[in-house]
């Protein structure tokens, strides 16, 4: 085969498998069979594997190929991912639509399905797929391109070369697709996904894009958000426009006059929603029209011109078999429902929180009732109250002992928390052991539940300290592990010894501490010896700790193993001080600010350092690469432009609220 055939058959092929693809993951037919189409993929490779220069970047072979970044880099989108302002009633729905045909009587709207999953930017240059990134805040996401190749519902080639486009979609893991992880998960003894968002979440940011390609992803296309050499005047019209490009587009979408022909699409929509091989969580309805849309405008937090309605919870009834008591980390009960399984919200649910022992007496929670169980996206599901006692059921007593070690258990006062205090209890060792390790803690990457559950079995892990003194020779001979298993474990251990101090104290568990206020004692105090040796008085002059969150610190640091712990991890060189750009709060960084109008409570120059101390930069004009308008009275040019790009607008009071 020469060169030049080469590339005209491979330019055919990669025509031929792009319009298969789409097919087959889009239009759900196909006119080849598997066996066909993994002959043309086949073909393909071996020409680019012969000629390597023809292999292209739109190449359906580069589906998965390079790596994810262990950091995704930061992405500037293009237009910004808004949010939208959530209707609970269809009261509240009808009101909205009102104002707006009021006030623009020849509005009509498109209500299409709210789908359950993770927001991308998706960017084509001359339709090519270039780049991909996640929603983030709405300003700044995460480049995941290389992750967003592998789903196979997502063109890399348009069917035609606009010149540039951005479009906005939602990345989910089919109902299926997310059945079959989670067995793989549990055959495997791993940590299982709670539900299809949270799947498609941790799939999406996987640093291996190999194992996104395993999880099965797919992707609904749902706006267009920058087009260029392509006018579209609705956005019906331009729903089509894409679908005709070869993307997925949002399915079941419905085009009406008013407001009534949304209610049916929505009525409709939620009838059949459990039925449906994907999770929605509500319907949205937006304006149709994309020169009104620009009219009507945004407010700092959301378009007006766009509202999501959400469905109320999902209720079923079943039976509460048992009632299971779990100690957590600091040492609370936490009692769990177990049920009789029932399917809700597209899952089978077995089990179900019942809060505490308060939350048990009100309902007279008793074990053999029929109970209604509720779940309301991707909330942990929850007993909400009783319909039937079971015959001969009794009044369920809660334990006076820790059911992991056997100790008394205590209450508090003005608590609803029951607790074991025994510092040495088994089950809060593990759990424990787990936060220390975690990845907002000491970021010990290979410590996991699993792989501790282990070593505290055997005894290699009796507290903290024996973390650091684990030996190779221990680790090596443990089934699963092995010498280079060993080996890079031992280096992440040693790695988390240079952690700064703010991430020691948030490993160590303190109650009421989390990895806020660890940042901030950290940058207050600098070293460990001054927070243990910190007065009350001391504490409380950090702004925002008050009396429960000081008393904590000072009893924590006054029981003796605390102590001995805090002793031993020093002459294991684990480090106990904080730099001063380590304990510096970062909260602005990469964000512009533009201050406008007249402030009441602070002057420009104040506002402008206290951006400043948090990373921020402040600018004198507004531009798209602006994060920020900060709006004081009568705020004049800056602010309209600033609304003119969709710019966040914020007021004093938001402001405060950002930098408390």
């Amino acid at each position: 085969m020469d060169r030049t055939f080469a590339e005209k058959r491979a330019e055919e092929l990669r025509k031929l498998i792009d319009k298969y693809s789409r097919q087959y993951y889009v239009e759900n037919e196909s006119e080849i069979s598997d066996y066909e189409f993994d002959m043309l993929m086949n073909e393909l490779k071996e020409i680019e594997s012969r000629f390597p220069e023809l292999k292209t970047p739109d190449s359906p072979t580069q589906r998965v190929g390079g790596s994810a970044a262990g950091q995704f880099e930061s992405v500037v989108h293009p237009v910004p991912l808004e949010s939208l302002q959530d209707l609970f009633s269809e009261g509240e729905l009808i009101d909205f639509a009102r104002k707006l045909k009021a006030a623009y009587p020849e509005i009509t709207f498109v209500t299409e399905p709210k789908i359950d999953g993770l927001s991308v930017s998706l960017e084509y240059t001359n339709g090519v797929f270039t780049r991909g990134a996640t929603r983030g805040d709405g300003l700044v996401g995460e480049n995941v391109t290389a992750n967003l190749r592998t789903i196979k519902a997502l063109p890399l080639r348009l069917t035609e070369e606009i010149p540039y486009l951005v479009v906005r979609g939602e990345v989910f893991m089919p109902r299926e697709s997310f059945y079959k992880l989670v067995r793989q998960q549990e055959e495997k003894g791993e940590k299982v996904f709670k539900n299809p968002r949270n799947a498609a979440s941790g799939s999406l940011r996987q640093k291996n894009p190999a194992i996104t390609a395993e999880r099965e992803l797919s992707i609904f296309v749902f706006n267009i958000q920058r087009i260029d050499g392509v006018e579209v005047r609705t956005h019906a019209e331009g729903l089509e426009l894409l679908r005709r490009l070869g993307f997925n587009v949002i399915p079941d979408y419905v085009v009406s006059d008013d407001i009534e022909g949304s209610l049916q699409a929505i009525r409709a929509l939620g009838e059949r929603r459990e039925g449906l091989p994907y999770d929605i969580d509500g319907a949205v309805v937006k304006v149709n029209q994309l020169a009104l849309r620009q009219v009507i405008g945004s407010t700092s937090k959301f378009p007006k011109w766009a509202a999501a309605f959400k469905y109320p919870p999902e209720e079923k009834e079943t039976v509460l078999k048992d009632i299971e008591i779990n100690v957590g980390r600091t040492g609370i009960l936490t009692p769990t429902a177990i049920l009789e399984p029932v399917l809700l919200g597209g899952t089978t649910v077995s089990r179900a929180s019942l809060h505490n022992e308060d939350y048990i007496k009100e309902r007279n929670i008793r074990i053999g009732d029929t109970v209604i169980v509720r779940k309301a996206g991707d909330i942990i599901p929850e007993v909400v109250k009783v319909t039937k006692h079971g015959e001969n059921s009794a009044e369920y007593v809660y334990p006076t002992e820790c059911p992991s070690c056997g100790s008394p258990v205590v209450r508090e006062e003005d608590e609803a928390a029951v607790r074991c205090v025994n510092p040495d209890c088994p089950a809060q060792l593990l759990r424990g052991l787990i936060h220390f390790c975690s990845k907002e803690a000491m970021d010990i990457e290979g410590l996991g539940e699993a792989v501790l559950t282990t070593f505290t079995q055997r005894g290699l892990i009796k507290g903290i300290a024996d973390i650091y003194r684990l030996k190779a020779e221990e680790i090596s001979v443990i089934p699963g592990m092995g010498k280079k298993s060993a080996e890079n474990l031992l280096n992440a251990i040693e790695k988390s010894k240079q952690n700064p101090l703010s991430r020691l104290i948030n490993a160590l568990g303190i109650r009421n501490i989390g990895q806020r206020a660890s940042k901030l004692l950290a940058a207050r105090f600098k070293t460990m010896e001054n927070l243990i040796n910190a007065t009350k008085e001391d504490i409380l002059s950090i702004e925002g700790f008050g009396e429960i969150m000081a008393e904590s610190i000072i009893n924590f640091f006054s029981l003796p193993h605390v102590k001995e712990l805090i002793n031993e991890l020093k002459d294991l060189s684990v480090n106990m001080t904080e730099s001063e750009e380590e304990g510096k709060d970062r909260r602005f960084e990469g964000m512009t600010f533009v201050l406008t109008g007249a402030l009441s409570k602070y002057t420009r120059d104040e506002a402008s350092k206290i951006i400043e101390s948090f990373g921020g930069k402040v600018s004198s004009s507004v531009s798209k690469k602006t994060s920020v308008v900060l709006a004081g009275e009568n705020a004049g040019s800056k602010l309209t432009k600033a609304q003119e790009l969709g710019v966040k607008v914020i007021n004093e009071e938001e402001f405060e609220k950002m930098i408390s």
